[in-house]
């Protein structure tokens, strides 16, 4: 096996577990959600539970696609229109996490702590717990 045959396995394996942290991901928030509205009665909490822990999963999963983008296009095929191509897919990659932080966390990220796509899904789930009826953690 040749080094470039490895890194497009390797970007595929990337590309594999980024669909999969989606799909387990949106699976998981149902799953919450669905646990959340049976134990509280409250649909809007499990709406919330849902939103947020599946936008967490879709940005974790647009971060692991990125990585698939950039082993792909600097390993495997190094030209300057695959890096102009590279260049393209990550901003538009860039825009979507962002919008999805915005509408998550209801603020731009410079005016609140840093957080990653993991720490939205944690959050969420942190939510499901027992808590006070609008949603905040415990």
């Amino acid at each position: 096996m040749t080094f470039t045959e490895f890194m497009e396995h390797l970007a595929q394996g990337f590309e594999l577990a980024g669909a999969a942290v989606l799909a387990v991901g949106l699976v998981a928030g149902l799953v919450l959600a669905a646990v959340t509205w049976r134990r509280t009665s409250d649909g809007g909490r499990a709406y919330r539970l849902l939103r947020g822990f599946f936008g967490g999963a879709l940005l974790l999963s647009l971060e692991i696609l990125v990585a698939a983008d950039l082993l792909r296009t600097v390993a495997v095929t190094p030209t300057l229109e695959g890096v102009g191509v590279l260049g393209i897919i990550v901003l538009i990659r860039t825009f979507l996490s962002f919008s999805l932080e915005i509408e998550i966390e209801g603020v731009v990220p410079w005016r609140r702590a840093l957080t990653s796509g993991a720490t939205v899904a944690r959050r969420s789930m942190a939510q499901a717990g027992p808590g006070d009826d609008h949603g905040d953690p415990p």
